[in-house]
């Protein structure tokens, strides 16, 4: 679900100020756990009209809260059994854009997220084995304006990315205020 270019301001989503409510969050999770389903069975399974799940989803969709609706893949079943976080120093004379533009032109680099502390850049990469992280690693050293990488090698994913427990806690939040 994430088809949609964060960093263009036109998507940029200030989930403070947005609300959604219990309707929205459970449709959310229903095409969460099955995304193939279809709006008249969606409207079937929250006991709501064919018309009220389009167009909370148009809402949704327009508003930024759901940016895509295309298939999940995982790496590893496609030959991609390792997976790292590298970080990175470079030299800010461009500022980050130039960088990230051309790690976008690896296909290993799943993300790059501009980060705060040693590091500028952060990229959640894969790669087939130790040996050939090795040489993406090696294609990242050779962007212009990257200074130094230092790489981590992740394990097991006990944890793998989601947003259900936000979207569950919007309403609960909204609840909550005074």
């Amino acid at each position: 679900m994430h088809n949609l270019p964060s960093h263009d301001a036109k998507y940029r989503v200030d989930l403070y100020s947005m609300t959604i409510d219990a309707l929205d969050a459970r449709l959310i999770a229903l095409l969460t756990a099955e995304p193939r389903l279809g709006v008249l069975e969606c409207s079937r399974r929250l006991g709501v009209a064919r018309g009220t799940v389009q167009a909370r989803l148009d809402r949704l969709a327009a508003r930024g809260v759901i940016t895509g609706f295309g298939p999940e893949v995982s790496p590893a079943a496609l030959g991609y059994d390792v997976t790292a976080f590298v970080s990175m120093e470079i030299r800010q004379v461009a500022g980050h854009d130039p960088v990230a533009h051309q790690l976008a032109r690896i296909p290993e680099v799943l993300e790059v997220h501009t980060i705060t502390g040693d590091s500028d850049l952060l990229c959640r990469v894969v790669a087939r084995t130790n040996a050939d992280l090795q040489r993406v690693i090696d294609q990242i050293v050779e962007v212009p304006g990257v200074l130094r990488t230092n790489s981590i090698i992740a394990l097991d994913t006990p944890v793998p990315y989601r947003v259900l427990p936000l979207v569950a806690d919007v309403p609960r939040r909204e609840r909550r205020s005074p």
